[in-house]
């Protein structure tokens, strides 16, 4: 898997943000592989997830490009299609086009530094949404925590420190600029990635922004380039709460590609 897919920003995007995107993308030069030892002193679960995601020799990336389809919550469960870079420490650029024909909406999410940003059009001509700020970046910076399952080297970062609950939970505290995020990772006993939830600065209820329990739930394995990551993933506001199965969960993807730079 992986060889169709292109490394390159989609064409539709801004020239800025496709700037952006080439930087997130660029290669990790003479990165180390990872060696055995890298995984000693960490908690099971995540020595368990780690030893099954990447195969022993393998380059440490630095990010991942991901082609996807699925369907997300907009009023109705509509289809999308997206490509994304994902450089955990670094920012996101997610491109998808959503809805059918003729009522398509595509655009973008992005999250560079400590800038967040949301743009998006009906038909590439009228704008539906357009949001940036403090607010949305920190809720952005949640989300890239909750995607370093999908760049699973991203777990031995700097930015990263391990803390074990039990034999299948660890914590992970994320930095990301001025935040810090609490990841609880659920993995299962071959190493499979279950579930991860963090609180989340969002307002997924309208009104003002505040922490509220996020999470996503993992299926199945995409092998790519000596990694292999979840091949389905669902997530949304509430995990495990009544209010998930009723307007929480607003993200359904499989994730058909993935490239590791």
């Amino acid at each position: 898997m992986g060889e169709g897919l292109t490394s390159a920003a989609p064409a539709r995007l801004p020239a800025r943000v496709r700037r952006e995107w080439a930087a997130l993308a660029a290669p990790a030069g003479g990165a180390a592989p990872l060696e055995p030892a890298r995984l000693e002193g960490l908690p099971g679960p995540v020595r368990r997830w780690l030893a099954r995601a990447i195969d022993p020799g393998t380059p440490l990336a630095r990010s991942a490009v991901l082609g996807m389809r699925g369907e997300i919550l907009l009023g109705r469960w509509r289809p999308f299609r997206a490509r994304q870079v994902l450089a955990p420490g670094a920012g996101y650029v997610w491109a998808a086009a959503a809805g059918r024909r003729p009522a398509v909406v595509g655009g973008y999410d992005r999250l560079v530094g400590e800038a967040g940003e949301m743009r998006w059009r009906l038909l590439g001509l009228v704008p539906v949404m357009a949001a940036s700020g403090p607010d949305l970046a920190r809720s952005a910076a949640g989300r890239l925590a909750g995607e370093m399952i999908l760049c699973p080297s991203s777990a031995l970062g700097p930015g990263v420190r391990w803390s074990g609950l039990d034999d299948r939970r660890a914590v992970a505290e994320v930095r990301h600029g001025p935040w810090t995020h609490r990841l609880t990772l659920e993995v299962d006993e071959a190493g499979r990635p279950v579930a991860a939830t963090l609180p989340r600065w969002g307002r997924p209820a309208g009104g003002a922004y505040a922490e509220h329990p996020f999470g996503a739930v993992f299926e199945g394995d995409l092998r790519a380039g000596g990694h292999t990551i979840p091949a389905r993933v669902r997530a949304g506001w509430w995990p495990g709460q009544e209010r998930w199965a009723t307007g929480g969960e607003f993200f359904r993807a499989v994730i058909e590609e993935a490239r590791f730079r």
